[in-house]
């Protein structure tokens, strides 16, 4: 028997088959096989359609079970990983009134902040954990106010994985960690944010029902099953937004341990048994998969929206084959870049710069003695520096990390980023063969509660390598200062 989990993101869907038994990979599929293409009808705004992404989730499945020579009826549980923040809107009949306003779409920002500010730091950091923001509900909001007539005909508003779940089971629904995500729920009353939504104007009956994270949330509909090629009746078991689930992925469930991811966006997200915030307008808290009632955990998190996509931007315009190339011309200069600095904030508002968007800054190049190859280790580095900055905040707000996980990354199979991280952390980085997918269908096991097993299976069977803090710190401390310095000054000219 199989589990099959899906990773819902911005640039893909990953759809992976995993041994139920034994919590082994079979495989993992990924649609579409260029990047999905995201639409800007303004600067700093990025939508898409939710129905593509299903279509892509139908694809992957069918190719799974084709590939493997499975039945359909092998395949006895459902997994959800989904790109966070994400606003979907539908009518009545369930189908979308608009394209999704992703992760990355800015638009929403002063919304968010004008709310923070009229509302009461103090009361939104105790109750929310957060700021508003540009969360689901200020994009929900900036709909109501700019598209009255899409508004007036919504009839639930739900988070990625909630529609890809609807799709799938025709039942919408949603968990206590994804309203979370989206600034809905109070942690002071463990209740919807009932006095956010009055502030926003927001009609408490749009919000999905509640379900828990491990759980028989769904089950796949006669509809779901004819368009997925999946079985009628498979239960849909566990869903979560990409970043707790990448935790639960890498075995990231106490206090202590942190995940770290290297995607297009670039995470921090840390465990915490504490409500306390004292950063929460540069680092999101939410309800991490295992939060219960009873049982507080939060994930803390650090974003740096300029990450992976700096680094693969860097490649289209340097006009070189591949990642490995880069990394061979990047190991070709030292520690420092030779000076060469990139602060890589040129994919939206960042919210560890308190939501400013600096666009991507490339500094003190010569141009009689730098090149490409200086270029990308100033790339590898500025990202590095960023995650150090991140860290550096999350430190400030409570965390004391005991241990590093990653999943298998571009940017941390370079060993010049993950030394740069590791060693102005002062912790080793433990990189593990498993990604968002195969997390999510191992997880349609917890709702039998067994962790332990799952825990296990992840350490003994998908370790990889460490990187250890390097004998060099002086080197990578006097750039990392350098970096930073130039920053501040970024900052105060903004």
């Amino acid at each position: 028997m199989y589990s099959i989990g899906y990773d819902i993101g911005s640039s893909s869907i990953k759809a992976a088959l995993v041994e139920t038994a034994t919590g082994k990979s079979i495989a993992v599929v990924s649609e579409p096989k260029v990047e999905m293409e995201m639409t800007a009808l303004q600067n700093g705004w990025a939508e898409q359609h939710p129905d593509t992404w299903w279509a892509h989730v139908c694809k992957a499945t069918k190719s799974l079970i084709k590939d493997q020579n499975i039945n359909a009826s092998d395949i006895t549980g459902i997994g959800i990983s989904y790109q966070m923040h994400g606003l979907v809107v539908v009518d009545e009949n369930g189908k979308p009134l608009r394209d999704s306003i992703i992760w990355c779409d800015s638009r929403a920002v002063e919304l968010g902040q004008k709310a923070f500010d009229e509302l009461g730091n103090e009361k939104c950091a105790a109750h929310l954990l957060n700021s508003p923001a540009n969360f689901t509900a200020s994009k929900l909001k900036w709909v109501k106010e700019n598209e009255p007539d899409i508004y007036a005909n919504v009839h639930k508003f739900m988070l990625p994985g909630d529609y890809i779940a609807y799709q799938l089971s025709g039942k919408i629904n949603t968990t206590i960690s994804g309203l979370s995500e989206g600034i809905f729920w109070d942690f002071k009353t463990n209740s919807i944010a009932g006095w956010l939504l009055d502030y926003y104007g927001i009609e408490e009956h749009l919000i999905p029902d509640i379900v828990d994270t491990f759980s028989v949330q769904s089950m796949v509909s006669l509809k779901g099953a004819s368009e997925s090629g999946l079985t009628q009746g498979t239960p849909i078991y566990y869903r979560a937004g990409d970043q707790p689930n990448n935790a639960l992925s890498l075995n990231v469930f106490k206090p202590g341990e942190v995940a770290a991811t290297g995607g297009t966006s670039g995470v921090i997200y840390a465990i915490t048994n504490s409500l306390s915030v004292e950063e929460s307008s540069r680092v999101n808290n939410f309800a991490h998969v295992n939060y219960t009632l009873e049982n507080t955990r939060i994930g803390k998190m650090a974003c740096i929206n300029g990450a992976g996509i700096m680094y693969r931007w860097l490649m289209n315009n340097l006009d070189v084959s591949d990642y490995e190339a880069m990394n061979d011309l990047a190991n070709s200069v030292p520690i420092g870049s030779d000076g060469v600095t990139i602060h890589p904030f040129g994919n939206g508002a960042e919210r560890v710069l308190n939501n400013k968007s600096l666009g991507t800054r490339l500094g003190n190049i010569n141009l009689n003695n730098h090149d490409k190859a200086h270029l990308c280790r100033a790339a590898l580095e500025g990202i590095a520096f960023a995650f150090v900055y991140g860290m550096e905040i999350l430190k400030s707000d409570g965390i004391a990390p005991e241990v590093i996980r990653t999943g298998n990354d571009n940017l941390f199979r370079s060993e010049i980023f993950s030394n740069t991280v590791s060693t102005l952390i002062g912790q080793e980085i433990e990189v593990y063969n498993t990604t968002g997918a195969i997390g999510a269908a191992r997880a349609c096991e917890l709702h039998k509660g067994d962790f332990d097993t799952f825990g296990k299976r992840i350490m003994d069977n998908d370790f990889l390598m460490g990187f250890k803090p390097s004998k060099e710190k002086e080197k990578y401390e006097k750039a990392y200062q350098k970096w930073k310095g130039e920053l501040g000054r970024m900052l105060k000219s903004e």
